[in-house]
């Protein structure tokens, strides 16, 4: 099942069903209207999506739309909880490699994880505001997931039952500021404005043999202005699989439904795959040249970020978004 939000002037959009070969859509208001009902009730409304989904895909539904990638919110406008980790733990170790600071042993068995802010995510074509081409604008092409009411305490067997859907991500971050946030021993604030998911979002079945439950094993394309930056895969070389992170989240309190749980981003050793943020790409031109070759974002380049299925089709759509300068409101 595909589901997304379209804009509609309101904080949180109108939940569409939509087809699986992303060309059309339906307001289902009858189930739920927004993304956060459906999630809150998943138990009931998921079943009633899906027939209308079905019903869509066979073409047998009434008041079908034409689906536009554009006119999309992020499936969660705002969500209650966006905590993302860092499960790619040889991505951490290069970056500290690069600045010749060891990496402790624990990281690679206590997952590393910060909370996000989540009141204002933007749309997957959305602008990226900058207020200066100085904090060293950067983009991060991740995968996440979205529960259900996750208990306190559950174990990652139990962890991998709640998770109800997955989108892409963009999660912006601003390198150049995030070392003073850092130093403050208090984490990341400013330097994570925020980010955009992918226009859809998806229940695990349609992704088939490339989800087992614990991860997706295929490759997040990423284009930084019109030219591919790196395709690496996320199956491969995931230290810490969704359960797991959706688990260390819910360690010492309860997760609401529609929290999001995200990947970090996305990395392999096999450095011939490319890279799925800039940062990455400076650390091994550090490593290899003793300095980075390749600047951060500027005012009009242009990301997108997207998943294939083995036919080459779209699978949650295209994230695709310039960084623009913010002229204050």
């Amino acid at each position: 099942m595909k589901l997304a939000t379209l804009k509609n002037n309101t904080r949180d959009g109108q939940l569409v069903v939509v087809s699986r070969d992303l060309s059309k859509a339906v307001v289902v208001s009858d189930i739920a209207t927004t993304m956060q009902q459906a999630v809150d009730d998943w138990a009931q409304a998921a079943d009633k999506l899906n027939a209308v989904y079905q019903a869509l895909n066979a073409g047998t539904v009434e008041g079908e739309i034409a689906f536009d990638q554009k006119q999309c919110e992020s499936p969660l406008p705002r969500a209650y909880q966006w905590a993302d980790g860092s499960a790619y733990v040889n991505h951490v170790e290069l970056v500290r490699k690069a600045r010749n600071a060891e990496m402790p042993e624990t990281f690679w068995t206590d997952p590393l994880m910060y909370q996000g802010g989540s009141d204002a995510f933007i749309g997957p074509y959305d602008e990226i505001p900058v207020a200066s081409e100085e904090y060293g604008i950067d983009f991060e092409s991740e995968v996440a997931v979205i529960t259900d009411d996750v208990p306190m305490g559950v174990s990652s067997e139990q962890a991998q039952e709640h998770i109800k859907l997955l989108m892409l991500v963009n999660d912006v971050s601003l390198r150049n500021l995030i070392p003073g946030e850092l130093a403050k021993g208090f984490g990341f604030f400013g330097s994570k404005p925020s980010s955009a998911f992918s226009p859809v979002a998806i229940t695990p079945d349609e992704l088939n043999d490339a989800w087992d439950g614990k991860k997706l094993h295929l490759p997040l394309t990423t284009h930084l202005n019109g030219e591919l930056f790196g395709q690496p895969n996320c199956g491969v070389d995931m230290t810490f699989d969704f359960p797991t992170i959706v688990a260390h989240a819910a360690k010492t309190r309860p997760l609401s439904a529609g929290c999001i749980v995200g990947s970090g981003t996305i990395s392999n050793y096999d450095r011939s795959a490319g890279s799925s943020c800039l940062a990455e790409k400076r650390m091994l031109e550090i490593i290899a040249d003793g300095k980075p070759s390749t600047s951060f974002m500027s005012f009009g380049d242009t990301v997108r970020i997207e998943m294939f299925d083995a036919e080459g089709e779209s699978i949650f759509g295209a994230i695709d978004q310039q960084v623009v300068e913010y002229k204050g409101a």
